[in-house]
C-alpha cells in the first residue's frame, strides 16, 4: 500500500479545468459541511488517475488525501492510515474496482469511517444505498441524495432540499 498526499491547489495546475463528475458534489460537500478541509480517496490510484484529478479540481482549496490499494488484503491498512490521517469525508470513486461503489471494501469503509464520525460521500445513488451520506453526480441524475440514518451516526447533517434515501 502506498500512500500519496497531493494539494488540490498543485492539481488544479495539471488537471483539466472543464467541468468533472465530481463538480456538483464538491459544491455540496462545501455547503453542507464548510468545515471539511481534508479529504481522502481510496482507490487503485493508478486505474483511477483521471478520477482523481477531476477529485483534486472539483474541492479547490482542499488537501486531498489518495490512500492507493491493490486488493481487499489492503482495506485494513487503509483504515489504518485513515485513523492517522483523519481526513473531514472520504470520497468514493465509482468505477473503482476495489473500493468503489457496490464493493465489499466500500460497505467496510463506509462503516468504519462513519463510526469514526467521518462521512462518505459519492456520485452515485447505488454509494448512497450502500451508506455514503450524500450523493451527487452522474450516478444520481443530478439530483443531491441523502442517507439521513448514515448522517446520524457520522454525526453530520444533510443539506436542506436533498432527497432522502
Amino acid at each position: 500500500m502506498k500512500l500519496v498526499t497531493l494539494l488540490s491547489t498543485a492539481a488544479l495546475l495539471t488537471a483539466p479545468l472543464a467541468a468533472g463528475d465530481y463538480d456538483a458534489l464538491g459544491k455540496a460537500m462545501r455547503s453542507a459541511w464548510p468545515q471539511v478541509s481534508t479529504v481522502a480517496v481510496v482507490c487503485d490510484s493508478a486505474s483511477n488517475r483521471g478520477a482523481l484529478d477531476s477529485i483534486s479540481a472539483a474541492m479547490p482549496g482542499m488537501k486531498l488525501i489518495v490512500v492507493d490499494v491493490k486488493g481487499p488484503q489492503d482495506m485494513g491498512k487503509a483504515l489504518g492510515t485513515l485513523g492517522t490521517r483523519r481526513p473531514d469525508a472520504v470520497v468514493l470513486v465509482a468505477g473503482d474496482r476495489i473500493a468503489g461503489d457496490g464493493t465489499s471494501a466500500a460497505t467496510f469503509l463506509i462503516q468504519r469511517m462513519a463510526a469514526a464520525k467521518v462521512p462518505t460521500v459519492s456520485t452515485t445513488e447505488a454509494g448512497v444505498r450502500q451508506g455514503a451520506v450524500l450523493g451527487m453526480g452522474p450516478g444520481t441524475g443530478g439530483k443531491l441524495l441523502a442517507n439521513a440514518k448514515v448522517a446520524g451516526v457520522a454525526g453530520v447533517s444533510i443539506p436542506s432540499g436533498a432527497s432522502q434515501i
